[in-house]
This record gives structure tokens, C-alpha cells and sequence, in this order.
């Protein structure tokens, strides 16, 4: 892979070791303990929730692997955003992805820090968000070999763990292991299916959502494929497995317990095995909880470090932040990045819990806010088919579904207002920048010659 000079060659990738990657970065607390919440909303239909996100899903990420194949940039969307609209939408949206998923690590910090006190109740959470903080610093200091085995390490250890639950879970409900409860009858009606109907539906469809959520990743990490053509693969075999194993998981859970006796303060997994009297069930989710939450963490912690370095190199961030030292250590932009760390643990310790709840499900939104920027820039920057505009059409769709659905619901609702705020103060500044650009003729939208076709 050509680089710039002064940088080393990051180590290509084969189409499965994206797919790896892409898991690893993907299975977090935003599905072990998002999904109680989706199950307390919807009921057993939250598997038509997790079933079209699965879907949807897709359908931005192939967008975003089809340009990737076509034009492949180390940027990945906001760089074709900006391609495809201008250096506006480069700049919005990659400040976007960047406030958003800040904001995310410090909930995941926390939570990391919760999980952890359930051994050492006496150490104050700061301790440990500080500790897990550093700790995937150092993954990133150490490079991206160091990076891509603790990844992969981790997302075998994440699909084992809902491996696991899924065999417990069949030997439980044939009554091979456990004791205690009784298995939940099939529901077969529209009123046992959808006990709290459409509206129950709509705002469970954004946590199926987050339980994908991790493509934009995936894209940043799909410049290192040996193969470009093989990243729309990589995708597909990646969400088909998550969707498997997910909906499998969950659907098992139901059968274990009734929907309305899951609690969304505790992980549905540990709520069905608790029921049969499993032993051990606490410690053992409690170990894959913090696998998994610091997993996603140190992938989107490599994301928002990259993306600063690009925003830097396209002169939508300070020029500092593009500076490499020593082994291409992006050493200012993980200064920064670690003290937006530092802030995000102070806000999440000291905002009252369901406000910063409340925030950090708006930056979940604003993530699905890009995903529109990246089947937008797929129309603009691609000929696509009959078939790839259906596709583009579901996916906006679907996400907009996902977004239009946290209104329905107490719990959903603040989360989508304050994402507009998030927004709007982005826009804000991205029209008082576009002033300057427009004095040095530097917000023009691409030409007709950027527009290829896949053939």
C-alpha cells in the first residue's frame, strides 16, 4: 500500500480479517444491554426490529463499499461526503462522527467502570474509566498489528460468549441444564407478537440499529484490503453473521422468559439464565461485558483518530493534528482525542445518569445522521442500477425509520432532540467556515469527472 513519506505501510488485509475486525468492532454493550431496552419496548417483535436493522444495514454498507472499491480513500465517508457535495458535507460530517462517538466512549467508559466495581465495589468508578482510558491508548501507541490482534482476540471471545448463551439456552429449554422456570409459550397472535403495537415497534428499531452499528469503521479500515473488490463480501459475511447469531440469541431469550419480565437495567442473557438458576451467570456476562465494551471502545477510538488526522489533512481541523512522530504515531490527535476522553468521563460521572443517558443515545443518532450522508454521496459519486437504487431507497428508509421511531418513546425521546442540537450547532459552524472557503473558492461541488461506474 503506497503511503505517504515518513509513514509505514499498515498490514494488508484478507476479506475475512476485515470481517474480524468489523465484528470486533460491532458487538458491545450496545447489544448486551441495548437490546433489554429494544425487548422492553417491543416485545418479542424486537426480532423484526434487529432483522431489518440487519438489512438496512447492509445497504449502507455496501454503498460504502462500493466507493471504497471505486475510489478507495482513507477518509472513507466523509471524504466522499465531501466529493459528493462539497467540503461542507467533508467537514460536518466528519465533526459529526467525531463529537458523536466521543460522547459514546465516555458512556462505554462508564459502563466499563460499573462492570468492573462489581468485583471491587470500593474503588471509585473514575478509577477504572481512567485505567480502561489508558489502556486503549496504549493499544493504539503500540500500532495497528497490535491493534488488529487485540481486535481479533476480542471478537472471537464476543461471538464465543453469545455462542455459549445460545447452546446454555437450548440445553435449558430442553430441560438438560437448570432449573426452576418454565419455558415461555410461542406467541402467535397480533396482540402477543406486538403487545405494545406499532409505536412499540418503531423506537425499538433504533436499538436493532446499534446493535450493527460499527460499519463506518469497517470503512476506514477497508483501504488496508489486498483486494478491494472483496470489502462488499467482507460486509455481507460479517452482518450475516451477526444477524444469525443475534437474532437466534434474542428469540431464545423470549422463549425463556416473558418479555415483560426483562428489566432494562440488567442484560436480557443474564435476566433468561438467572430464571433457570444457571450458576455463574453474573461473573461470566459480567467478564464478556467488559470484553466486549472495551473491544468497541478501542475500535472506535482508532476511528475518531483517524478521521481527525484526515479532517487535519483536508484543512477541516488544525494542521497539527495531521502530525505523525516515531512509528506514524498521530501523536497530536491523540492528545486531543484523549482529552475529549478525559472531559467525556468527568461529564459521564458528573451529569445526572439519565441526562448523559439521554445524550449519548443522541450521539447513536447522529451516527445514523452520517449513514444518510453515505447512501447520498453512493448516488452522487456512482451510476448505480435499478437494483443498487432500491437498495439505496430502503437503506434511506430504514435508517429514517430508525431515526422518525425514538419520538415514540419516553425513553428515546430527549436522545432525538438533543441530536438536533448536536446538529445544529455543527451547521452553525459549518456555515460560518463555508464565509472563508467561499473567499478562497474551496467549498466547489465535484465535477461531472468524479462520477464513475461499477461495472
Amino acid at each position: 500500500m503506497k503511503t505517504k513519506a515518513g509513514e509505514q505501510a499498515e498490514k494488508p488485509l484478507k476479506w475475512w480479517e476485515l470481517s474480524l475486525l468489523g465484528i470486533a468492532g460491532t458487538i458491545g454493550t450496545g447489544f448486551f444491554l441495548g437490546s433489554s431496552i429494544a425487548i422492553d419496548m417491543a416485545g418479542p417483535s424486537v426480532l423484526f426490529a434487529f432483522a431489518l436493522a440487519a438489512i438496512g444495514t447492509y445497504f449502507v454498507y455496501e454503498a460504502l463499499a462500493k466507493m471504497t472499491m471505486s475510489d478507495p480513500q482513507k477518509g472513507s465517508f466523509r471524504s466522499y461526503a465531501k466529493k459528493a457535495y462539497g467540503r461542507w458535507a467533508g467537514f460536518s460530517s466528519g465533526w459529526v462522527y467525531w463529537l458523536s462517538e466521543m460522547l459514546i466512549m465516555g458512556s462505554q467508559m462508564t459502563a466499563l467502570s460499573i462492570f468492573t466495581r462489581f468485583w471491587f465495589p470500593d474503588v471509585p468508578l473514575w478509577v477504572f474509566a481512567c485505567v480502561y482510558a489508558a489502556l486503549g491508548i496504549l493499544v493504539i501507541l503500540v500500532g495497528t498489528k497490535s491493534f488488529d490482534r487485540v481486535e481479533n482476540l476480542l471478537a472471537v471471545l464476543k461471538v464465543a460468549a453469545i455462542l455459549i448463551f445460545i447452546i446454555l439456552a437450548i440445553l435449558v429449554l430442553f430441560g438438560l441444564f437448570g432449573q426452576g422456570a418454565e419455558a415461555v409459550p410461542l406467541p402467535r397472535t397480533y396482540d402477543s407478537i406486538l403487545p405494545n403495537g406499532l409505536t412499540g415497534l418503531l423506537p425499538a428499531f433504533i436499538y436493532g440499529f446499534y446493535g450493527f452499528a460499527g460499519i463506518e469503521i469497517m470503512g476506514l479500515i477497508a483501504i488496508r484490503l489486498k483486494n478491494m473488490k472483496e470489502a462488499p463480501k467482507s460486509g455481507k459475511v460479517m452482518l450475516t453473521v451477526l444477524a444469525i447469531i443475534y437474532i437466534t440469541s434474542i428469540g431464545l431469550a423470549l422463549l425463556m422468559v416473558s418479555w415483560n419480565n426483562f428489566t432494562t437495567e440488567q442484560s436480557p442473557f443474564v435476566t433468561a439464565l438467572n430464571a433457570f438458576n444457571v450458576p455463574y451467570v453474573n461473573h461470566f456476562f459480567n467478564a464478556v461485558f467488559i470484553i466486549a465494551g472495551f473491544s468497541t471502545m478501542v475500535a472506535s477510538l482508532f476511528a475518531v483518530i483517524r478521521i481527525l488526522v484526515t479532517l487535519a489533512e483536508d484543512r477541516d481541523a488544525p494542521p497539527l493534528f495531521s502530525k505523525r512522530i516515531g512509528n506514524n504515531i498521530a501523536l497530536p490527535a491523540i492528545g486531543l482525542t484523549a482529552a475529549g476522553m478525559v472531559v467525556s468521563i468527568i461529564l459521564a460521572i458528573v451529569i445526572p445518569g439519565r441526562l448523559y443517558e439521554y445524550v449519548t443515545t443522541a450521539a447513536g443518532i447522529m451516527l445514523l445522521y452520517n449513514w444518510i450522508f453515505i447512501l447520498g454521496s453512493y448516488g452522487r459519486l456512482l451510476e448505480l442500477t435499478t437494483k443498487d437504487k432500491i437498495k439505496q431507497l430502503l437503506g434511506f428508509a430504514f435508517v429514517l425509520l430508525a431515526v422518525v421511531g425514538t419520538m415514540f418513546h419516553q425513553t428515546s425521546r430527549p436522545g432525538f432532540y438533543i441530536s438536533l442540537v448536536f446538529i445544529v450547532v455543527v451547521a452553525i459552524v459549518t456555515l460560518i467556515m463555508r464565509h472563508f472557503w467561499k473567499k478562497k473558492k474551496d467549498d466547489n461541488p465535484p465535477s461531472p469527472s468524479l462520477f464513475t461506474k461499477l461495472e
